[in-house]
């Protein structure tokens, strides 16, 4: 090789090292774009029936959590799924599930309402436990035995979870007046026992939970109110009153207030439905302006699909909204079918 020809190749390869060198480190490692959704999401896998659901943010996908089957899976736009998380010896029924982004994992409410195809009759109407997987791998992190913690002996039954900043998890319990506190170890505590969020005889008390600048904001099932904790002062616990249009709103107007999701604007959104409390099926929208001493209902609009569970964040900001067709498992006609509608 002659010695111009060598200069030309030498100076050639030092021009491709100098343009990658300047390339963006994205090039290299680009970020994950989440698949596109439709605004219908048409669930379909064998007697699912997903109770709730949640966005990860990660992996661009909706994952909801199975109360018939116990497990969690991630749904794909066309509405086919795949397992995520199926620990069969401990989960019986997911019930509120909620992606913890900055730690990996997805945390689950375990409770049993008899109609798991893992259910029994030592675990109907006693169960309450909380767990953590892995979001890659779906491999268990921790599980808590939340009804051991309460230590009372009585009925229980994990509903939903919110985090704090820290990553605490508090976790409602709808057959007992409790609220779990669960650090990120998986170490737990009862947070409040208050005898005034107790059930109404044969139906669910404490239901959605979300945490809103140091204040937990709960939902009762039953009649439909909202409850104020202060994370560092829980003794504090007090109703919220809710006003309308028309000044308070009748009690009951909100009965069968399911699940809740905390915007960043300070907005709560939830459903409504009359799976078992005299209910319609609706999306409601709530706001404060004092810290949620008080509350106003902003809108509420009907929903287009049949008993709504569950309302979750979305791509894009978007917020969708969850029907797992309870109503037809709940009559004993499971379905292959369910709804993530954004609203």
């Amino acid at each position: 090789m002659n010695r111009q020809l060598r200069r030309a190749l030498v100076a050639a390869a030092a021009t491709v090292l100098l343009s990658t060198a300047a390339l963006p480190a994205a090039t290299a490692a680009a970020p994950h774009h989440p698949a596109r959704y439709p605004a219908l999401v048409d669930g379909h896998a064998p007697t699912l029936h997903p109770e709730g659901a949640t966005w990860d943010a990660a992996h661009g996908r909706f994952l909801v959590g199975s109360l018939r089957h116990g497990t969690v899976s991630a749904v794909r736009p066309d509405g086919s799924v795949r397992t995520l998380v199926d620990d069969p010896r401990t989960i019986v029924s997911v019930i509120g599930l909620h992606v913890d982004a900055a730690r990996g994992r997805v945390v689950l409410a375990n409770g049993d309402n008899g109609v798991g195809l893992r259910s029994s009759a030592a675990t109907t109407g006693r169960l309450a436990g909380i767990g953590a997987y892995d979001l890659e791998t779906g491999r268990r992190i921790f599980y808590t035995d939340l009804a051991a913690v309460a230590g009372d002996g009585g009925p229980h039954f994990a509903n939903d979870v919110a985090f704090g900043p820290d990553g605490t998890a508090y976790v409602t319990d709808s057959a007992a007046p409790i609220v779990y506190r669960v650090g990120v170890d998986g170490r737990a505590s009862v947070l409040l026992r208050d005898a005034r969020l107790s059930a109404q005889p044969g139906g669910y008390g404490l239901n959605g939970i979300v945490y809103q600048d140091g204040v937990l904001v709960l939902g009762k099932y039953d009649d439909g109110t909202l409850w104020r904790v202060p994370v560092r002062r829980p003794a504090d616990v007090r109703p919220i009153p809710v006003t309308g249009p028309a000044g308070t709103l009748p009690a009951g107007a909100l009965a069968g207030l399911d699940g809740l999701l905390g915007r960043r604007d300070g907005t709560v959104l939830g459903v409504t439905n009359g799976l078992g409390a005299p209910g319609r099926d609706a999306e409601v929208e709530l706001r404060s302006a004092d810290g949620w001493r008080t509350a106003r209902l902003a809108a509420v609009h009907p929903s287009a699909d049949p008993a709504p569970t569950a309302v979750t964040a979305g791509p894009d900001g978007s917020v969708y909204q969850l029907s797992g067709r309870m109503d037809l498992l709940f009559a004993g006609t499971p379905s292959d079918s369910f709804l993530l509608r954004k609203v």
